[in-house]
């Protein structure tokens, strides 16, 4: 038996009231258990998880994650959307919070990066559908680790509203 999915990831926070205010608000997760000043639970639209985040509080004094730094730690968490139109969406929502860090042409993945409230990073991003992807993109993936992000070009490349993932993370109907 093989490990087919991650089902959820834990985060320790400063304030999960903040972090609260951030993940449903701008990432449109709903809170499933709140426990004010300790812990909240939430789950992203359309999982079918029990939950996909849960955060622990530890107090305002708690200092910025140095993983990646000076010590061995996560570096991000990665969730995936269905749409290219709602990547745009989301990018413009974190530009306008300041959350908005990056964005990553992976050549099979269409990629943002942010950071919550505790700068902790992680990555929204689209997959190029199986059906899309021909020997010259997988070349060229294997080739190039990232360039900067023409989502505007990529929307007219693959439509706006075509499913990502499809055969890739989201499997083929059988």
């Amino acid at each position: 038996m093989s490990i087919t999915r991650l089902n959820h990831a834990v985060l320790y926070v400063r304030d999960v009231a903040v972090t609260r205010e951030f993940y449903e608000n701008v990432l449109g997760f709903e809170t499933l258990i709140w426990m004010p000043g300790k812990a909240a639970f939430f789950r992203a639209d359309g999982s079918t998880n029990d939950h996909d985040l849960g955060t622990f509080q530890i107090g305002s004094g708690a200092g910025p994650s140095a993983a990646g730094r000076s010590t061995v730690g996560l570096y991000h968490l990665a969730w995936e959307v269905d749409t290219l139109a709602e990547l745009a969406r989301l990018r413009d929502v974190l530009a306008d919070r300041g959350a908005l860090v990056g964005a990553t042409d992976h050549i099979t993945t269409k990629a943002l990066y942010a950071h919550d409230p505790d700068g902790i990073e992680f990555e929204l991003s689209w997959l190029v559908p199986l059906d899309r992807i021909d020997d010259a993109l997988r070349t060229e993936a294997a080739e190039v680790m990232g360039r900067p992000l023409d989502l505007a070009g990529e929307i007219e490349r693959y439509g706006a509203a075509t499913l990502g993932g499809i055969g890739v993370s989201i499997p083929l109907a059988r």
